[in-house]
């Protein structure tokens, strides 16, 4: 009979009526799960250097159990060798030793206490780890792609034998420590998936070869793992259903299915289904791809074994993975980024209150945080990687109420709204715009997935109302308004201002805004020169681009989209080349004539680019009022674009932040 760890009743919640399949139990091997929510393993950086546990981990993932109610919540991957050659992140969690597992121990503890059934990862990140060290392991020695990684060295075959031991002596820990769900991980690159891609296994000894030679490690790691942590324990594991390798002779799809067929031989009790590696040329989670893009894998995946299947990627809402398990084509709903945004995500389905999660924008942040070494944090959740700071998680109520008047209905002025009417004050905001969402209105116009980054304001709409906050749009503040309603602290998030060109009065008629030009108000010529090579530029080009328009770039950055996070920028930079923008970057527009505009480089070179319209993204600070608030002796705050202009990420982030201390 199945082990239930927790009891749990989902009826009478709104979620569990409107997605059934979601709500309802699985058994993985002799344990049963009361749902089909799964938390996946995902590094954070904020475990100590040495490996050891923090209390930062530690509440970063009792956070995501109280989100999973009742279902799978995984601790980070552990690295599992003394040396680090499979260390991938440098605060990942160590379990290459007995004393690592008191601190493991906190973290199963704490899940348990949130009713959490805790998982517990077995990571060797293989050719893409050795973050500490000179060079990383693997089956052969395929020189890298990507050259942020070290070189890599050949395992021997005592080598391979070690790394078998580690994994069983790691998941021995992970038992002693009281998970009770065994994870082996081999996905994106990592060791496991090195031994079963022809890409990177050469070997002719009895570990390379066939899909057969190069799963054998990998079958060994699993029955070793399995006779460590006994029958009560599920042991599973995640593989590539596609690696997107074709380019360098990768597997192929019917020998990825063998590696899921081998793996159930092994006895494995689930496979979790993936795709892509980090050394793979096309995209797999960023928002230009579209959501639900990969669900048919695991239809796919289940037509070849019998083991429970789960799947993330691109999953970010509930009702597709509901109806695909409801048809028989996918068993778990595994989210990562999406509770990294919001860790209480499921819980919130299941209470119907699916409008106050704040949905991930798939920006990958919180993958470029990580692999450059610092701890995560997430572009739309300023709560993430705070958790143990109470001053983030539970803002003290204000010592006295003031009257708040907040300049701006943009992100930055939303986050700062709801955040300071929760704590009592009273809130009142100001746009003389008649909607809400600041610029966020035509940037969501941009392609490639830009429409999701309006979730952001969807959230911050619901959570203002929540809060009490009254607006009053299309009301511009001006000095005499100010001086009218005498408020206690005043909030400038009044956005950018777009400055004019240097001598282009005599063809300003070729000048447009970039907002107009988002929003459809301004006629565009065929030709068109874009002022400012960051996001707001990029967003543009990109847009008229899709219309058949002939883009050019002009910026004053060294790098075209400096703004933007490495993990998402690449993208960008392909659809660019593919549109046929040019970007002259690190340089300016000096002079606007009647066939164009006059380019300089920071040495004085100078030469012509032809035009027909002229568009400013470039951005400066409106700082209209704040000598007038000033002037009144009114508390004043400034955030957001009003502040420097930056992004969406540092507009929600500042308006938390002031949102606290008002």
């Amino acid at each position: 009979m199945a082990k239930t760890l927790f009891e749990w009743d989902y009826s009478g919640f709104p979620g569990a009526e409107k997605y059934p399949h979601l709500f309802k139990p699985i058994q993985l091997g002799n344990l049963m799960v009361p749902n089909r929510v799964k938390y996946a393993a995902t590094e954070e950086n904020l475990n100590a250097h040495d490996g050891f546990v923090t209390d930062a981990g530690v509440a970063y993932m009792r956070e995501r159990a109280k989100g999973v109610v009742g279902g799978l919540c995984f601790m980070q991957g552990v690295y599992m060798d003394e040396k680090r050659q499979g260390q991938g992140y440098v605060g990942q969690a160590a379990a290459w030793d007995d004393k690592f597992i008191p601190g493991l121990k906190r973290i199963a503890d704490a899940l348990h206490e949130e009713r959490a059934v805790a998982g517990f990862q077995l990571m060797d990140c293989g050719r893409v780890g050795a973050v500490e060290v000179d060079y990383c392991h693997g089956p052969s020695a395929v020189p890298q792609r990507l050259r942020i990684f070290k070189p890599v060295q050949e395992m021997t075959r005592d080598d391979i034998k070690a790394v078998v031991q580690q994994h069983v002596d790691a998941a021995r820990r992970g038992v002693e420590a009281g998970f009770d769900v065994m994870e082996i991980s081999g996905i994106v690159g990592y060791l496991i998936s090195n031994f079963i891609s022809s890409y990177t296994n050469r070997r002719t000894d009895e570990y390379g070869g066939d899909i057969r030679g190069r799963m054998r490690a990998v079958v060994e790691i699993i029955e070793g793992v399995k006779a460590a942590c006994g029958p009560d324990i599920p042991v599973g594991i995640r593989l590539c259903s596609e690696e997107l390798l074709d380019d360098v002779r990768g597997n192929t799809i019917e020998e990825s299915m063998e590696s899921y067929k081998i793996s159930e031989e092994a006895g494995v009790d689930y496979i979790s289904c993936t795709l892509g590696w980090q050394e793979s040329i096309y995209p797999v989670i960023s928002r230009d791809i579209p959501m639900g893009n990969w669900i048919h894998l695991a239809k796919r995946a289940k037509e070849h074994v019998k083991v429970p299947i789960q799947m993330a990627y691109r999953l970010f809402k509930p009702g597709l993975p509901n109806e695909k398990i409801g048809a028989g084509e996918l068993d778990f709903w595994e989210i990562c980024r999406s509770m990294i945004a919001d860790p209480l995500m499921p819980k919130k389905v299941l209470e119907g209150k699916e409008e106050e999660v704040r949905h991930c924008v798939a920006c990958n942040l919180c993958l470029a945080r990580l692999f450059r070494d610092a701890p995560m944090t997430c572009y739309i959740n300023p709560v993430c990687a705070h958790e143990s700071d109470p001053e983030f998680t539970d803002p003290p109520a204000a010592e006295e109420e003031k009257e708040v008047m907040i300049v701006g209905a943009g992100p930055a002025g939303l986050e700062c709204a709801y955040m300071a009417a929760s704590r009592g004050h009273e809130v009142h905001v100001y746009d003389k715009r008649d909607v809400i969402g600041g610029t966020l209105n035509e940037a969501k116009n941009a392609p490639y997935g830009d429409d999701e980054l309006w979730t952001c304001i969807e959230y911050q709409k619901v959570m203002c109302e929540k809060a009490g906050v009254e607006f009053h749009l299309g009301t511009e503040v001006t000095e005499a308004l100010i001086e009218e309603e005498v408020p206690d602290t005043v909030v400038l998030a009044t956005g950018p201002v777009y400055p004019e060109i240097e001598s282009a009065a005599k063809n300003s008629d070729k000048v447009v805004n970039l907002l107009d030009v988002m929003s459809g108000k301004a006629e565009v010529g065929e030709k068109v020169v874009i002022w400012g090579n960051r996001k707001p530029g990029i967003g543009c080009a990109l847009h008229l681009a899709k219309q058949g328009k002939k883009v050019t770039i002009v910026g004053k950055e060294r790098t075209a989209g400096f703004d933007i996070n490495p993990s998402f920028k690449w993208r960008y930079m392909i659809y660019m080349r593919q549109s046929g923008i040019v970007a002259y970057n690190d340089c300016d527009i000096v002079e606007v004539t009647e066939e164009g505009v006059t380019v300089q480089t920071y040495d004085g070179v100078r030469w012509q680019v032809a035009c027909d319209t002229i568009v400013v993204s470039e951005r400066a600070t409106n700082d209209n009022l704040k000598k007038v608030v000033q002037s009144e002796g009114i508390e004043l705050f400034v955030v957001g674009d009003a502040l420097i202009p930056r992004n969406l990420s540092s507009a929600v982030h500042d308006g938390y932040r002031i949102g606290m201390r008002v």
